[in-house]
């Protein structure tokens, strides 16, 4: 599904952030990217959904080199990684269901097709009967969900999350957690990107450890 080649990362203001990092994920498969603060976590994610290129090695996701992918290639390719973020990235004017359905209406999917899809994932997550709600009126763990249920309401194969409980107790961490061993049960590869160890732990999944950009432990 996901294949790093001698990765690197460089930025003029900070050097490498990432240094010739190589893993695999397999189809179905779940795992997490620990590290410090700054050991390039977030920078990785960006790279598999192309919100940044590598500067070295290569990168292939679900078969395609996304070296090779052309700009008018991005949002198609985008389309097979959902993304989830610690701040939850909602729009704060829009309701529950129009935060959902933004990737599909995006895509070009009529409303008949939206509204399914939208409470099937509101549904997945424990939120049917909210889609009429306003973010600033949900909790913190609700908003969370309702992010996860975007980013999976086009049913990608993979799942991107970074930091996705770092705002959250521990009590709405695990939930949070049982969703996404949920996806993965069903086949899709998730990669989370945290640095609470002792979550990480309970887990009991793989870890890709990174210390300064380079991967010390898989």
């Amino acid at each position: 599904m996901l294949k790093f080649e001698n990765v690197s990362k460089y930025y003029p203001d900070a050097g490498d952030v990432l240094l010739n990092v190589s893993f695999y994920l397999k189809h179905g498969e779940m795992a997490f990217v620990t590290g410090h603060s700054g050991a390039g976590k977030s920078t990785l994610l960006k790279l598999i959904a192309i919100i940044e290129r590598c500067s070295r090695g290569q990168i292939w996701l679900d078969g395609q080199n996304l070296n090779q992918a052309k700009e008018r290639q991005i949002p198609f390719l985008r389309r097979k990684v959902g993304l989830i973020f610690q701040d939850y990235k909602l729009l704060q004017d829009r309701t529950v269901f129009d935060n959902i359905a933004l990737p599909l209406v995006i895509a070009g999917y009529g409303h008949p097709e939206i509204a399914r899809r939208v409470r099937a994932s509101l549904d997945k997550v424990g939120l049917l009967g909210k889609e009429k709600k306003y973010p600033p009126s949900l909790s913190g763990g609700e908003q969370q969900r309702v992010g996860i249920a975007r980013a999976v309401v086009n049913k990608p194969p993979m799942i991107l999350a970074d930091e996705p409980t770092g705002n959250l107790d521990p009590e709405l961490s695990a939930e949070i957690m049982l969703l996404f061993e949920q996806f993965q049960q069903v086949g899709v590869t998730v990669l989370i990107a945290s640095h609470d160890i002792l979550l990480v732990t309970k887990m009991n999944r793989r870890v890709l450890k990174l210390d300064h950009g380079q991967l010390v432990a898989s």
